[in-house]
């Protein structure tokens, strides 16, 4: 609130002075946290399009099956731990990936044995890196309830932690959020459910202007008394829209703009579509109005798979299949099984089709092209 009143501090009337009125003011905005824990607690914990957006990533990125011919490898992908399915595993990476910018995946392995016998995800909020001299990452420390453990290379230099990670600009070893640049809109979709809900909790009765129209001029300690009550009970989106209590000679003037003056639907609309696309989730998926890039959900639900699971996918066989190799005591290869996703059944059927026109392939050549070695 800015007031400007006839009376003076020290009690005595000033010479000239506007009519007495409260004009509010909105000051600056109030963004939040960009570190990891605060866009999980704001975005996957409180914000419903940000949940929706990071399942559907990390759910359809764990449907696509990861595949190798190298046989012990195989074992491990497809049962990690002994009580955690392939499925469950990769969802977990692909959502704290996209969350924290890091998933770490450690490596266990049993004395005297080769290989490895299981893999766990390690919350990316409980490790640290170890840095050496240069800034470089050495080892990594791992906060756990009876203190903190240092997991460190082994004699040939392989490393039982594997890092991923979003790339970040300014930052040489942690990854940065898929949320992060997305946090204006995911403040201002948060806080404008919660100045919904406040008016709605306050009957959505409108701000306005208190207008003093008694005989003379308020005294100072009136004065004082009804600011104080106004800024501690009338003040913030959790007061929202509450009724004023008056006493004789004050006048309540709404004045406040309605919600079609300021646009509050398409304002939550559009920081969805925000939030929506640093998760590389199309709106239309999602029914957000107001967004027809593509033309139809076919065509959407396409993109969403060609340009945001599948590079997350492939990142992780990527980096499995160079993190494997020396455990294994062999060269491991691990890709993306894409004749094994539903959604590019239509690409594959149009693919065939074109390879049995092709009257100068031969048959080999035609299941090379196909994927079918």
């Amino acid at each position: 609130m800015a007031w400007n009143w006839r009376w003076r501090k020290d009690g005595r009337e000033a010479k000239s002075a506007p009519p007495l009125v409260a004009l509010t003011d909105p000051g600056g905005p109030n963004w939040g946290g960009r570190d990891s824990g605060a866009l999980t607690r704001d975005g996957y914990l409180r914000n419903a399009v940000a949940y929706r957006c990071v399942r559907m990533v990390a759910e359809a990125a764990a449907s696509v099956p990861l595949m190798t011919a190298h046989e012990a490898a195989a074992r491990l992908l497809r049962r990690p731990a002994p009580d955690l399915p392939a499925a469950g595993f990769l969802e977990g990476v692909y959502t704290q990936l996209q969350l924290a910018g890091n998933a770490f995946v450690e490596a266990v392995r049993l004395s005297g044995e080769t290989g490895i016998a299981a893999l766990y995800l390690l919350q990316p909020g409980r490790v640290r890196p170890v840095t050496d001299g240069r800034g470089w990452a050495e080892a990594w420390a791992v906060r756990e309830t009876a203190g903190e453990r240092t997991i460190r290379r082994e004699e040939t230099g392989w490393s039982p932690v594997l890092h991923l990670k979003l790339f970040h600009p300014q930052d040489d070893i942690l990854g940065l959020p898929a949320l992060a640049p997305a946090r204006r809109a995911l403040d201002l979709h948060n806080a404008s459910a919660d100045w919904a809900k406040s008016l709605i909790d306050n009957s959505a009765k409108p701000s306005g202007a208190l207008i003093y129209s008694g005989s003379g001029r308020m005294p100072p300690d009136q004065f004082d008394r009804l600011k104080a009550d106004l800024d501690a009970l009338y003040s913030g989106a959790a007061n929202a829209g509450r009724p004023l209590l008056l006493e004789g000679g004050l006048d309540w003037r709404p004045m406040s703009l309605s919600p079609a003056d300021m646009d509050f639907l398409e304002a939550r609309n559009s920081a969805a579509r925000e939030i929506a696309l640093a998760l590389g989730v199309p709106p239309q998926l999602l029914g957000i109005p107001g967004d027809n890039t593509y033309a139809n959900y076919r065509e959407a639900n396409l993109a969403f798979w060609r340009m945001t699971v599948l590079p997350l996918a492939q990142k992780m066989a990527g980096a499995l299949s160079a993190w494997l190799d020396e455990p294994m005591g062999g060269e491991v290869e691990v890709r993306c099984d894409l004749d094994g996703v539903p959604a590019l059944s239509a690409e594959r059927e149009s693919l065939w089709a074109r390879l049995e026109a092709a009257s100068f392939a031969t048959p080999e050549e035609k299941r090379k092209l196909a994927g079918l070695g």
